[in-house]
């Protein structure tokens, strides 16, 4: 199996994103084409297409055969041994956000040699507003701009900053069981892009992250999972079991991400299993 440098593959990859949606960054308040439903089952915007298309381009611009599985065209192979690695994108995390020109939005690219969470070795989830890229090799601890980060310490509840997704239409069934948790935390906040929230708690910026809706897709978290456990916080399923899925557009998870086994184990107790709903 041929080995390549995926650090700088994946920098190169985010550079060529960064330069090619530039352009459409200046026209957002024009008609957007119609570009379908992408394989994740939201719109297809421009942008988003067109930062796929910047990392593709890279990749087989290097030589390199793998399957790509994205939230935007689905699963597909380039090369000549695709089955040598998958890379798991989401071109624009908070697609939304970049097109209502709110500064939180990133892309997300996530290497690994099989389909799975847990098998993914190399990722970067890149803050492309701030200009702030958050990288990850299994074994090798997590990097913001190339220095080493690490989580918070705190373990006080009522001091943390608690970053929760209630965006679904389950909300009325999600919300009873996160209550006790809301009650408790004084700082809540959910800023539209989930893989640059994981960053946040892999970093300290804020002391954890919940979305327990089963509506965030593995091609949205694949890269921020590696960051957030190589950087030594905590990420597993709501029930408290390890968390690993297959990396494909329609497989979705659950998680409660936190910076500490402490915060960890005070969120999991205020957070009511599914089968207290109701």
């Amino acid at each position: 199996m041929r080995r390549y440098d995926w650090s700088e593959i994946l920098v190169r990859c985010k550079n060529m994103v960064q330069e090619q949606i530039a352009p459409l960054l200046e026209k957002l308040d024009e008609p957007q084409p119609d570009l379908g439903i992408g394989a994740g089952g939201d719109p297809i915007k421009k942008i988003d297409l067109t930062a796929e298309n910047a990392i593709v381009d890279t990749l087989t611009g290097r030589g390199v055969s793998f399957t790509l599985i994205s939230e935007e065209s689905g699963v597909r192979q380039y090369g000549e041994n695709p089955q040598e690695c998958c890379v798991t994108v989401d071109p624009i995390d908070g697609t939304t956000n970049l097109m209502r020109s709110l500064p939180f939005y990133a892309t997300s690219m996530a290497v690994s040699e099989k389909p799975f969470l847990d098998d993914v070795h190399s990722a970067l989830v890149a803050d492309l507003f701030h200009d702030v890229t958050y990288t990850a090799q299994k074994g090798k601890g997590s990097c913001r701009d190339d220095e080493k980060i690490s989580p918070s310490r705190n373990v006080s509840l009522e001091d943390a900053v608690v970053g929760m997704d209630l965006n679904s239409y389950k909300v009325d069934k999600i919300a009873p069981r996160l209550t006790g948790l809301i009650k408790k935390t004084k700082h809540i906040r959910h800023f539209g892009a989930n893989a640059l929230e994981l960053c946040y708690v892999a970093d300290g910026s804020t002391d954890a992250f919940i979305d327990i809706r089963g509506k965030l897709r593995t091609t949205d978290v694949a890269a921020a999972c590696l960051i957030v456990r190589e950087a030594g916080a905590i990420l597993k399923r709501p029930n408290g079991s390890p968390l690993d899925a297959k990396l494909d557009p329609g497989q979705k998870v659950e998680f409660i991400a936190a910076a500490n086994a402490e915060m960890h184990r005070r969120i999991l107790g205020l957070v009511k299993p599914e089968k207290e709903e109701g």
